[in-house]
């Protein structure tokens, strides 16, 4: 799978980069206010008192509020992205695979409620985020389901006859879906029975089952 190899390449080659450290603050100082409050309750004014810099150095750094976010999200996502290709390396089975990469969909949703709601709730509305960088990373994440489901049907695990990308938009908006609620309303969410629920209504309709 070299697509996964050519974005773990890109996704390291970003970690590496050297961010100052006013910038650093401000996305910290944004993400722990983000805990208790909605997204446009924030002031920039309240970023800057937290992260202990002047408001001109956020825009020194960002476009304006809104790319802050854009950079957190990228930033969620780099690390998000790299745990999931790192956690199917060694599995047998594309089934395997996607079990694994759902559950570490569920579990990020789960377990980090403020990249799920910026991903979730905040960036989807404006049209400039199909243009951003964290929206180049989320194709890049979707690709990996493909990449795995195009595996399954290779190798005779899952049906050829229908549509990966298909396939793939079911999976991906049922996570959303199971997720949304408990996103919203803060309630608990569990990786391991969603996982199992949405293996057992989604994978028994695409795997192959040999007599």
């Amino acid at each position: 799978m070299a697509g996964i190899k050519n974005r773990k390449d890109t996704i390291n080659k970003a970690k590496e980069r050297s961010l100052p450290p006013g910038q650093v603050k401000i996305a910290e100082a944004l993400k722990f206010l983000m805990e208790k409050k909605e997204f446009n309750a924030i002031t920039t004014a309240e970023i800057a008192r937290k992260a202990g810099v002047t408001e001109a150095l956020i825009y020194k750094y960002f476009k304006d509020k809104r790319g802050l976010l854009y950079e957190i999200l990228a930033d969620y996502l780099f690390h998000f992205i790299s745990v999931a290709q790192e956690e199917v390396q060694g599995i047998s089975g594309a089934l395997n695979k996607l079990r694994r990469v759902i559950w570490s969909h569920i579990n990020v949703y789960a377990n980090n409620r403020v990249f799920a709601r910026i991903l979730m709730l905040e960036v989807r509305c404006f049209s400039d985020y199909y243009r951003s960088k964290p929206y180049k990373l989320v194709k890049d994440y979707s690709t990996l389901f493909l990449e795995i489901l195009e595996e399954g049907i290779e190798t005779g695990e899952i049906r050829s006859d229908i549509s990966p990308p298909l396939i793939r938009q079911i999976i991906l908006g049922a996570i959303e879906h199971v997720c949304l609620t408990g996103v919203i309303f803060n309630r608990d969410i569990s990786p391991d029975e969603l996982t199992e629920d949405l293996y057992n209504i989604i994978f028994m309709g695409i795997a192959v089952f040999r007599a």
